[in-house]
């Protein structure tokens, strides 16, 4: 995760999640397994999203930026599952500052998966397809890519399994360190006196 602080905001850059990486152990709906997302689930995913928001901690009424608004873009490499976002939130800014970002998490249903059975070890689960529902700045929780959770969504049931990406962000701040005001003004006095 590239993190850089701007005059014009905070602009965010990296890995939402790499495919055909193993997890490690995270609980699903088969139980603890070993997990890895499929080279294309995520391009799929956004071809049929109709938006994606950036959240904080999972939370769904801080939108940060979206896919839809244009100020969040996500598309699938041969890596994986790349973000890049300007975020203008002045408080999610100081956070940067302050080195407390600590990662990236996703929230995912509709899954379609297989299991692979394997003899001592944990199964492996390859996941195929996916719905994205939201991708979230990871700030007052713990990032831990065994993290699930099943919320309810409007009238109907929707099994949303959240998971999150280690990674130690690089933060550059790029913003003037003085206030150069004054000079600009003088500037602008002596361009009126010709």
């Amino acid at each position: 995760m590239d993190i850089e602080i701007r005059a014009d905001g905070l602009h965010i850059s990296g890995y939402v999640n790499v495919t055909e990486k193993k997890s490690r152990p995270v609980i699903t709906p088969h139980g603890k397994v070993i997990e890895e997302i499929e080279p294309r689930a995520f391009e799929k995913a956004l071809e049929r999203a109709e938006n994606i928001s950036l959240t904080k901690d999972h939370r769904e009424e801080i939108v940060l930026a979206e896919t839809r608004a244009g100020n969040l873009e996500l598309y699938e490499d041969n890596i994986g599952l790349h973000y890049s976002t300007t975020i203008t939130d002045e408080q999610t800014i100081a956070e940067a500052r302050a080195g407390k970002i600590k990662g990236l998490s996703f929230g995912m249903f509709n899954v379609v998966d297989t299991i692979e059975q394997r003899a001592d070890e944990l199964p492996i689960r390859k996941i195929s397809a996916l719905d994205l529902d939201h991708i979230t700045l990871v700030v007052n929780k713990q990032p831990c890519y065994s993290a699930t959770s099943v919320e309810i969504r409007a009238e109907n049931e929707i099994d949303i399994e959240t998971r999150a990406i280690e990674s130690v962000p690089k933060i550059t701040d790029s913003t003037p360190k003085y206030d150069n005001t004054e000079y600009k003004n003088r500037i602008a006095k002596l361009k009126l006196i010709k």
